[in-house]
Formats: structure tokens, sequence, C-alpha cells
């Protein structure tokens, strides 16, 4: 029975039924989403759900599509899951590495690593560099792998060599894709196109200096939660960047 901000109750099961339905309570989970202050209110309200004869109780984190976010999207333990994942592969690949070489070496680390550190690395925009310096680590790893380099030696220069941006420079690449969706460079770039809006665009701004260059408008946000968000963090990175970067 879930309750709405308007006092009516409704009934899952119910309502799954009339749309011939069914929910399975061993497979639902629930989860809230929020600050920690929200979560101090929240616990005078009910928190828990219920599937027919059953209630759910609420979880810390869930799976999604290979996510795993956390009530407060620290994303602590989805970055934990990528890194241990991608760590075991690189074990794997160390033991072959003097077989098959660099290239096969680098391809296979692209396969089963790098595709690992790309997977719905949107989740991660605006994490504190704290948060993300794991898979950074990972990153790293990989490259002294391909270019078989000892613990301490540089890593910078072969980063540069395989073109490999920092982590933190993922929402960069990704903002110049919604630029040009008739490029269809990305499959999402059209839902992207229709987030992020051009200073340009904007009539109120049309007699302003910056509506001739190629800046992005950034919603007004309410609380500092909300700068994740692609529709803020998207076009707050791009406009960051120096205008010589911007050239595609």
């Amino acid at each position: 029975m879930v309750r709405s901000s308007a006092g009516r109750e409704f009934d899952d099961a119910q309502w799954c039924t009339s749309r011939c339905l069914q929910l399975n309570s061993d497979k639902t989970e629930v989860i809230w989403f929020g600050s920690k202050t929200n979560f101090v209110k929240l616990k005078s309200y009910g928190c828990s759900l219920a599937v027919g004869s059953e209630t759910v109780q609420p979880a810390s984190v869930v799976r999604d599509l290979g996510v795993l976010p956390d009530s407060q999207l620290t994303m602590k333990q989805h970055i934990n899951k990528v890194t241990a994942a991608c760590y075991y592969q690189l074990r794997r690949l160390r033991q072959i590495r003097r077989r098959v070489g660099t290239e096969v070496t680098t391809q296979l680390l692209l396969a089963l690593v790098t595709s690992r550190l790309d997977y719905c690395n949107s989740v991660l925009i605006a994490l504190p560099q704290s948060a993300l310096e794991p898979l950074q680590r990972v990153r790293n790893t990989a490259a002294r792998l391909i270019f078989n380099l000892g613990k301490r030696e540089r890593v910078s220069p072969c980063l540069i060599q395989l073109h490999w941006l920092p982590i933190r420079y993922y929402l960069q690449v990704l903002h110049p894709h919604a630029q040009h969706p008739h490029q269809k460079v990305s499959a999402l770039s059209g839902y992207l196109a229709d987030i992020v809006q051009p200073t340009s665009s904007r009539a109120m701004r049309s007699g302003l200096r910056l509506s001739e260059t190629d800046s992005y408008t950034t919603p007004r946000l309410r609380t500092k939660f909300g700068e994740r968000a692609f529709s803020f963090s998207g076009p707050a990175s791009w406009n960051s960047l120096p205008a010589e970067l911007r050239i595609i």
C-alpha cells in the first residue's frame, strides 16, 4: 500500500491485477533516494512497500541493469564492483602478456576492462575525485600492462599515447555527442540534445555577447545534489572548457 502526497492510498497488487500483471515479492526491491537529512525526516513515515500479503522493506543498495545505486547515490558499491571485476581481468591478462604481445593485449584490455569502465559511466557524473580515484588506478594499471611498465614508472605518457582521458573527463566527451545529434555518434544523442540547450537559442539572451558563443545554459537548482544531473553538469563542464578544446 502506497500513500500519495494527496493522502490517497493505492494497492499495488490490485493495480497490477487490473492490468493482468503479477508482482513477485521475492524479486521486488524498494529503495529511497535522498540526503542524510531527508532520511532523518523519513523515519516518521512508513518506508516499506506492501506487495499483496507480503511487506518489502527498503534496501540501501539495489541492482538495475548492472548498476548498483545506493540510497545516497555515492556509487561506492558500484565502483567497488567495477574495480574488482577489472582487476580480476588484469590479473588474468598479466599471465599471458608475454605470449600474445602488445597488440593483442591492448585489444583484450579494451574488451574486458575498458568496456567495464565505460558502461553506464554517466552515473558517475559530478562525483568527487576521491570517489573516482579507484577507477583511475584501474586505467593506470591497464596502461602499465600494455607497455610493460613497473609500478614506479610514469604512466602519463602512456595514457597520452593511448588517447585515454582521465575518468573525470568522461562528461566533456559525452556532451559534444549531444551537440551534434545528426552525426549519430551516440544512440542517446537525440535524447541528450533535448536536455541541453544552447545559449543562443534563448530569445531573452539573443542580444547578449554570450549568445554568440557555443556555450550552453545551466538550469537554476535549489540543491547542490541536483547539480549531478546531466542537464546541469553537462553544460557546466562544457562551458568550463577552453574555446580551443570545444572544436569538434
